[in-house]
């Protein structure tokens, strides 16, 4: 499912608005802003967490959702159930692949009903074994995100989806904080996650900008996920950090330019590479000569243009004898030598 290219991924998240026509929208518009998927996220407030308000489930991790109750934030954010279908329907209209991350069993069963292409496993749930075997146990192509991750913890994950028969996993670096500061990003963690794992890695990016994503591709990266939104007006528990389309559009850009600029191990002599060698260095008579006179450093140099004999041949072409009187400016070949 993945391509050879980057995958860049649309994260529709809590950016709906409370409308189906806003996230029909946000479809479109991440199509025009060049995305390759629209990822939504499939769950309830009562899937994934419980209706408590004790300390347990109050937000105070000095974040913009500081002060709310779990149970309170994610129905607010939640993407009715109902609305998948349309979404995933006018996504397969658009060209877009769309597909989701599943917070329980409930979830990978529903999806599983509108054949989902891929499923992600959100960086929270990363220690949730039992629901990424599940999810890995359908045998679509996962992608999981690292967040809050230990080694141990990728470890598992990997294992989970490996002990169902499933090998299709990409391991995406990231940083759990919404925005993420740059000094947070460590992308050289990417690599590492391709050498220590023998998988595929990518980054789900929540710094500002379209930096990060372009160092992330020079370094390997064959997933880029951004949290999209329609308008940021809209507001919303992830507006703040999320990009627009114009933003997301560039970011698009920077990253197929990345690629572009990577392109491939190449040493093969183009005509175009052979056209531009005439302005490499060669042998050249560089004063008049006459015949009989010696080649000395004097009279012979290395220069550009590059129609004369190599330059690796010089010294050994240093005391031989011209062959006749030749003017500077010659490119000096053999057959000017009386012992060619």
């Amino acid at each position: 499912m993945l391509k050879d290219t980057c995958f860049i991924i649309a994260e529709l998240s809590a950016n709906h608005g409370g409308s189906l026509d806003i996230a029909k929208e946000t479809v479109r518009a991440a199509k025009r802003a060049g995305a390759d998927a629209i990822k939504l996220q499939t769950y309830t407030a009562d899937t994934i967490t419980l209706d408590v308000k004790s300390d347990y489930f109050k937000i105070k991790q000095d974040t913009a959702w500081d002060g709310q109750y779990l149970y309170d934030l994610y129905k607010g954010a939640s993407l009715p159930w109902e609305w998948h279908k349309p979404l995933y329907d006018l996504a397969k209209e658009e060209g877009l692949i769309c597909f989701s991350s599943p917070f329980d069993k409930t979830a990978v069963d529903f999806l599983e009903e509108l054949n989902t292409p891929i499923y992600k496993v959100a960086s929270f749930e990363i220690t949730d074994i039992p629901l990424i075997e599940y999810m890995a146990s359908k045998q679509k192509p996962m992608i999981i995100s690292t967040g809050i991750a230990t080694i141990e913890d990728i470890e598992l994950a990997i294992e989970a989806c490996k002990s169902v028969g499933n090998e299709d996993v990409t391991i995406l670096k990231c940083t759990s904080a919404y925005p993420a500061s740059p000094e947070d990003a460590n992308l050289v963690t990417i690599p590492d996650i391709i050498e220590r794992f023998g998988v595929k890695s990518g980054l789900s990016d929540h710094t500002m900008g379209t930096e990060a994503p372009m160092i992330a591709v020079a370094l390997g990266a064959k997933v880029i996920e951004k949290h999209f939104i329609l308008d940021k007006s809209i507001g919303g528990a992830d507006a703040h950090f999320s990009l627009d389309e114009n933003e997301f559009k560039r970011m698009v850009d920077a990253v197929r330019l990345t690629e572009k600029l990577i392109g491939c191990v190449d040493y093969e002599m183009t005509e175009k590479k052979k056209k531009s060698r005439e302005f490499s260095r060669s042998l050249f008579i560089v004063k008049d000569v006459k015949k009989g006179e010696t080649l000395t450093e004097i009279n012979v140099r290395s220069i550009r243009p590059g129609f004369g004999l190599h330059p690796k041949y010089y010294n050994e072409m240093i005391g031989r004898t011209f062959s006749k009187n030749i003017e500077g400016g010659t490119p000096l070949s053999l057959d000017l030598f009386e012992d060619q």
